[in-house]
């Protein structure tokens, strides 16, 4: 009867890791983001499925002020399909790590995200930013 049990529970808990491996896709790593006063390093991302952190977008990396003493700020932008840039700020003159999440609840998951660094020259001056990273996953051969 133990060994029943035992049986059982040993297959359960190989089954819950390989439906957990499939339920979550592998990160892929962002190239360093570097322009003029911004990096963006150690940096990865995922497409989640769907009713995994609700479809999202996932990405996480560390945005650092490379010029600490120029007054300027950092930030990442980052787009998904079929929405606006959402801005988020770094710390002026410190390195930050970020890991964020972007979704659309009428959006069951996303495919396509664009995502950029830059630094905040002010209104009069315009941002530099590093070159724009196009990332896209396709769902029917994944």
């Amino acid at each position: 009867m133990k060994r029943v049990v035992l049986g059982v529970a040993a297959l359960s808990l190989v089954f819950g890791a390989a439906v957990a491996a499939f339920a979550s896709p592998q990160k892929a790593k962002i190239p360093d983001l570097l322009s003029r006063g911004v990096e963006f390093t150690d940096a990865s991302y995922r497409f989640n499925r769907p009713g995994v952190n609700h479809g999202a977008f996932e990405w996480q990396g560390l945005l650092k002020d490379a010029l600490p003493d120029d007054r300027h700020n950092v930030y990442v932008d980052v787009k998904i399909e079929g929405h606006n840039w959402v801005r988020y700020y770094g710390k002026q003159g410190r390195s930050v790590l970020l890991h964020k999440s972007n979704w659309d609840g009428a959006q069951r998951y996303t495919g396509d995200a664009r995502l950029r660094v830059c630094r905040d020259r002010g209104s009069l001056r315009p941002d530099n930013c590093a070159p724009l990273q196009i990332l896209s996953y396709d769902w029917d051969h994944a």
